[in-house]
């Protein structure tokens, strides 16, 4: 385990931040470099540029790694002087939407958003229920974007901002008075490591901002207690702002609430209006005459219809005042053109029949207040089943545990107390106990015991591992049977699963290009369905009183008006923007949950839909098609020099070596002399060490010049290569291994042979993406001849060597001019030019690694079945999205035609208006289920672990 792991985030997703600062005293180009050098040294500074003009310093940093105030005060000691700090920050926040009936809804909200000033761009997701708005924080805050999605017309509760992560809300008890709020705050701001506290005095909540590499919140909670004084005693607890399952739990509750209202009043109207007049000795009371023609079956329908018009109905009254003064048309607008025309024709009836003592008429009171009333259960339905889209989800953030044992430790390890505490209050660098069967609460490094922990639900992989000292630790997973002690250092928002989890819901926002179609469709559909609905009225109406069609089509109770307008309302009511809206957000939702379920991180609805065409997979060969670690295989004598002189002069040199086939030789060289009982122990110094890139290392070893490294090291130091060693180098390389030669004064003394084995899985794999359709490439920068065995090996046919960073993404353009789409599979570190390049990069075994941003598919495990996860899982869920797409627009183009009134001539079959509204919800509810089937995807291959 090297010392710098433990500041490497075990999935890092963090953008870098530019700060500016107006520097005192440049002068020239030599105060420009001494600012940028000195800077430049910081860990976490990635770039450094000072104007020698104006003196201003632009630096791009990690702010996981460093801070502005570091950076400030580190161009201070170099001697210059700092006037102004401005950060140049884009500010992310997630709003959650309340209101939202289809895609016409999201997309006039986007536009909204996208009109405040400050704001750069808004994404809103109509499945997911919430708008990501990045802006920034010098021209607008979280409260006016809040405004503006209110004056929209939608209701917005905050989610999260992006300077969230490292706060912590606190609850206080004790405090009763401005003075006593005073003592805690003031006590809180002197805290070291504290940022900004912000206090709301009515509610007795403090909101702190912390550095958590110097503080957290079981520290503030005991410098909250510590501020106590005399008689009066302060107390701290933990609270969260954020109540998103409960607000779900909401909704589903007042839509089942609204509905069953409905149906107290809608049952009895349908009742009254078709099933007593069935019914002739039941139902002859409702003919009774009050006044004129008013009957009291009449005036019922209309007393009970009137609350579902009106109090029930009013957010579709609402949702239609804001959409048309947005300039645009929704679902609610359909609706309430459908059952207003229906409630207030029915009403002229009711009056009508009260004046007239001749008049007789149909009234629709039965289809408003059924139609709501359906509508509702549609909706309801629809909130219960986009639930269910989150669920893998969901799981995932419950696999943290509500607990964990905090312990303290002697310098030999031993437990000198042990206190169970909530999880949100364990800090950085405590030592949590894992007993056996329990879950891990943070990241970690184990610092003592041995045990095996199942990482099943965040990699997907279903081999145990095996933990012990000096091993990294993910939270959510499960410790099998050892009890270890675990040094936490990534805690809270910072943690993989926690990362996993931003990472999907982000996902879940961008929408997939196919979404386009939707919203292309979305912008003209309700003004076609206004449209369709008055060429229905006016044909059907015309038609009749011109008597071109049989009167007899004409039910006895209608007349031609009436029946002209109940299949226009019914045409109103079964067109659904909805289904078309949650075809494909639905899908992406549950197949990102999924896919990170099995350890596939699929960040985007973009990533999702290009995978699904991928033709050609290029693989990097070190780390992605072999395992990444090399090992010595043989180890031979060339000339005079023992054995002993030979490991002893390779380790000397190669031990100041950090390259992996140095550690793998000297590994090697060590297991040598155990085996042949040397009994020289300690290493020789070695002086004049010098690193030749790529190619080797020297130096000399007492008065012997020692230089190990390949044969284009010897070449460029005079070291004469016999043909003994040209045959060992040549037989190696056929078997795909690198030879490591060492020379002492100018003679070749030996040679070991290092391999990097190949991946057990990488042959079955590379012949399942061929069944699939899919050619495999190797793209690598180690020489033609190993790189060419390992192709053998595996099954791939082309093979691009000794190729550098910028060299593969170059191929990767060079093959995306073929007209095909390209997947990049690397490990992550020198693969990035070509991850970013390639229609679709996928970082394998990078659920540790910076390569994540590079990425557009995260492999967490180094197994590469799971990029024959990720393609397929993209093929199923663009197969059930156009599935979607089949059951919306197929229901919409076969449902208005029906409700028109097309097969009334020729079968008599009309679709009343209360039954298209039933139609309509069972459609958005068909998407939803189609969707939710994804829920049983399986991986397609699934290779056991060695």
């Amino acid at each position: 385990m090297e010392p710098n792991d433990l500041t490497i985030p075990l999935l890092e997703d963090g953008p870098a931040k530019t700060v500016t600062f107006q520097l005192r005293d440049i002068k020239c180009a030599s105060c420009v470099n001494s600012v940028e050098s000195v800077v430049g040294t910081l860990n976490g500074v990635k770039s450094v540029a000072v104007s020698p003009l104006d003196g201003r310093a632009a630096i791009k940093f990690l702010p996981k790694l460093v801070t502005a105030k570091q950076i400030r005060e580190s161009i201070e000691e170099s001697g210059f002087g700092v006037d102004e700090v401005h950060e140049q920050d884009i500010v992310v926040c997630r709003v959650k939407i309340k209101g939202m009936a289809c895609t016409s809804c999201s997309e006039s909200l986007e536009y909204a958003l996208q009109m405040v000033e400050g704001v750069k761009k808004a994404i809103v997701g109509l499945a997911l229920e919430e708008a990501k708005v990045h802006f920034d924080p010098n021209l607008t805050n979280v409260d006016k974007i809040i405004e503006a999605i209110e004056d929209a017309g939608f209701g917005a509760d905050p989610i999260s901002s992006g300077n969230d992560a490292n706060k912590v809300h606190l609850k206080l008890e004790g405090v009763h008075s401005a003075e006593d709020a005073n003592v805690v705050m003031s006590s809180l701001e002197l805290a070291v490591g504290v940022n900004h506290v912000e206090m709301d005095l009515s509610e007795h909540k403090f909101t702190v901002s912390y550095d958590p590499d110097i503080t957290g919140p079981r520290s503030l909670i005991h410098c909250v207690q510590e501020a106590s004084c005399g008689p009066k005693r302060y107390q701290a607890t933990l609270y969260s702002p954020r109540q998103r399952e409960k607000d779900k739990v909401n909704e589903i509750r007042m839509y089942r609430d609204q509905f069953l209202f409905s149906c107290l009043f809608s049952v009895p109207v349908f009742v009254f209006a078709m099933v007593l007049p069935m019914i002739p000795p039941y139902g002859n009371w409702l003919d009774y005459k009050l006044h004129n023609m008013l009957t009291l079956g009449l005036l019922l329908r209309w007393i009970l219809s009137t609350p579902v018009q009106f109090i029930v109905g009013k957010r579709f009254y609402v949702g239609s005042y804001h959409a048309l003064k947005r300039k645009s048309a929704n679902m609610d607008v359909l609706v309430a053109l459908g059952t207003n025309a229906a409630y207030f024709y029915s009403l002229y009836i009711l009056i009508k029949a009260l004046t007239s003592d001749t008049f007789e008429g149909q009234d629709f009171f039965e289809t408003s207040s059924m139609l709501i009333s359906f509508i509702l259960l549609g909706k309801y339905l629809e909130i219960v089943a986009k639930g269910k889209t989150s669920d893998a989800l969901g799981k995932l953030i419950q696999l943290v545990p509500d607990k964990a044992y905090l312990v303290e430790i002697d310098n030999d390890g031993n437990i000198l107390t042990e206190s169970a505490i909530d999880t949100q209050l364990v800090q950085k660098n405590d030592v949590i106990k894992i007993v056996p069967g329990a879950k891990i609460p943070v990241d970690g490094i184990v610092i003592k015991g041995k045990s095996y922990a199942n990482e099943s639900m965040i990699t997907g992989e279903a081999r145990p591992i095996d933990k012990g000292p000096g091993d990294k630790v993910i939270s959510g997973t499960i410790n099998e049977n050892g009890c270890l002690l675990v040094k936490a250092t990534h805690v809270g928002s910072d943690t993989a699963l926690s990362q996993i989890v931003q990472l999907v819901e982000t996902a879940q926002l961008a929408k997939a290009p196919v979404q386009k179609l939707a919203d292309h469709i979305s912008r003209v559909f309700v003004p076609i369905v206004v449209v369709a609905a008055l060429i229905t009225w006016l044909g059907w109406f015309i038609l009749g009183e011109a008597g071109i069609y049989p009167k007899h089509w004409i039910p006895k109770e209608m007349d031609a008006f009436e029946l002209a307008l109940q299949f226009s309302i019914s045409v109103l009511v079964v067109a659904c923007p909805c289904a078309l809206g949650l075809a494909t957000p639905t899908a992406v939702m549950v197949a990102s949950g999924m896919g990170a379920s099995q350890g596939v991180l699929i960040k985007g609805g973009d990533a999702l839909e290009k995978a699904h065409k991928v033709k050609i997979v290029v693989f990097d060969k070190t780390g992605t098609l072999t395992v990444g670690k090399p090992a010595v295989v043989s180890a031979v004598l060339f000339s005079e020099f023992s054995m002993e002189e030979l490991c002893d002069t390779t380790i000397a040199v190669e031990a100041s070596s950090e390259h992996p086939l140095a550690k793998a030789v000297v590994a090697h060289a060590k297991r040598l002399r155990q085996k042949f009982g040397f009994s020289k122990e300690e290493v020789p110094d070695v002086v004049d060490f010098e690193v030749h890139m790529g190619a080797g290392v020297s130096g000399k070893v007492g008065n012997r010049m020692v230089v190990v490294g390949n044969k284009r090291l010897m070449h460029a130091c005079n070291v004469r290569i016999c043909s003994e060693v040209e045959k060992y180098i040549s037989e190696n390389e056929i078997l795909a291994r690198t030879c490591v030669l060492v020379s002492i004064d100018g003679k070749i003394a030996g040679a070991f042979s290092v391999t990097d084995p190949v991946k057990p899985e990488a042959k079955r794999v590379i012949s399942f993406l061929h069944s699939m359709g899919i050619s495999s490439i190797i793209v690598t920068g180690d020489n033609r001849a190993t790189a060419s065995a390992i192709a053998n090996e595996v099954g791939i046919d082309e093979v691009f060597a000794e190729t550098d960073p910028v060299g593969k993404a170059d191929k990767v353009k060079e093959l995306q001019m073929r007209g095909v789409t390209v997947a990049m599979v690397g490990d992550g570190i020198n693969d990035s030019p070509a991850l970013v390049a390639a229609d679709v990069g996928m970082a394998i075994g990078a659920g540790t690694d910076i390569a994540i941003e590079a990425a557009d598919i995260v492999l967490v495990k180094s197994s590469l079945e799971d990029v024959v996860t990720a393609i397929d899982l993209s093929r199923k869920t663009m197969s059930r999205i156009r599935l979607n797409y089949i059951w919306a627009l197929g229901y919409n183009i076969l449902g208005m035609p029906i409700a028109a009134g097309v097969l009334y001539p020729f079968s008599g079959i009309r679709l009343p208006p209360w039954l298209a509204g039933a139609c309509m919800a069972a459609s958005s509810l068909s998407v939803l289920s189609s969707s939710l089937l994804l829920q049983f995807y399986k991986k397609p291959l699934h290779i056991e672990s060695y």
